[in-house]
């Protein structure tokens, strides 16, 4: 069994560097292992594409959402698992994936997997043209949102989504959107639109609550156009899951969505920045490999 635990020394504001030496000792428990230290994203990027090049079983990502999106790409479609050990600001795949917030603990679960020969295939979305996704495609409010918290030098963690939301409330406004789902056309002046393979964006906000990466489809959140004083009232619920139940919300379920207008807005997917509008996208199931407990844990279910 061999693993490459492919450490991003700068994620968390320099968490992941803290804890590596810790994390490689739990791999090396069940597996030989090599370990390489990505200095740059170009660096990383290149560093998962040799591991995955090399047929190593597992490729271990120590960093956050934007340094598992580098590795979704190499790992999609490929024999090597990916193994994550949680280090960012979001950790939104891990928390999909049902995995321990604490990295330690997230390395000890994709260890257990790992000695138990327990693997699980979940879905991808396809930016066509473009590039996958592991967790939510978004555009719009939250979009806007996710690219403050980039911008943000605040320490990592849900407050600078809190933060980044109130100050582009200033800034918010709906424009005309198409969102063509499978065989739905649907035409309105929206706020915001997410694009689920997961649940999960934002630091833990299930934007699309009952998104399944094991069933093949999309989950789609549409919010309408809808005032600042009710967004705030809304906010709150996103966390739970509830904001689905305002009229403003509309949720579809998709192989595929092609999303257009929207003036131009940029999606992001996994927290990083892909295209502007108009972009389709597609449902890849069973395109990835991971190393995880046997069933996701929803927030605020019993173990």
């Amino acid at each position: 069994m061999r693993t490459v635990v492919l450490i991003n020394p700068s994620s968390g504001r320099g968490r992941a560097a803290a804890i590596a030496a810790k994390a490689v000792r739990r791999f090396r428990v069940v597996s030989a292992v090599r370990v390489v230290v990505a200095e740059d994203a170009a660096e990383f990027a290149g560093a998962a594409r040799a591991a995955v090049a090399d047929d190593v079983d597992v490729l271990a990502v120590l960093g956050g959402d934007g340094a598992a999106n580098v590795a979704v790409q190499a790992c999609a479609g490929a024999r090597t698992a990916l193994a994550i050990i949680p280090v960012g600001t979001g950790n939104d795949l891990a928390r999909a994936l049902g995995l321990p917030a604490d990295p330690l603990d997230a390395a000890r679960a994709a260890t257990d997997a790992l000695q138990g020969g327990h693997r699980r295939a979940i879905d991808l979305g396809r930016v066509v043209g473009g590039e996958r996704f592991a967790t939510v495609l978004c555009a719009g409010f939250d979009a806007q949102v996710n690219s403050r918290v980039n911008r943000s030098r605040l320490p990592i963690g849900r407050a600078r989504y809190d933060v980044a939301v109130l100050r582009q409330l200033a800034e918010l406004r709906a424009m005309p959107l198409r969102v063509e789902a499978d065989n739905v056309v649907l035409d309105v002046a929206a706020t915001c639109v997410a694009v689920g393979n997961t649940p999960y964006y934002g630091g833990g906000v299930p934007i699309c609550p009952d998104a399944d990466p094991t069933d093949g489809m999309f989950d789609v959140t549409v919010v309408g156009e809808i005032s600042r004083g009710d967004l705030l009232r809304v906010l709150p619920t996103m966390r739970t899951g509830r904001h689905v139940e305002h009229p403003a919300v509309r949720t579809l379920r998709a192989r595929s969505v092609r999303l257009g207008g929207g003036n131009g807005w940029t999606a992001f997917a996994d927290g990083e920045p892909q295209a502007r509008l108009p972009v389709s996208l597609r449902c890849q199931p069973g395109a990835l490999q991971v190393l995880a407990p046997a069933k996701a844990k929803r927030d605020g279910e019993a173990a």
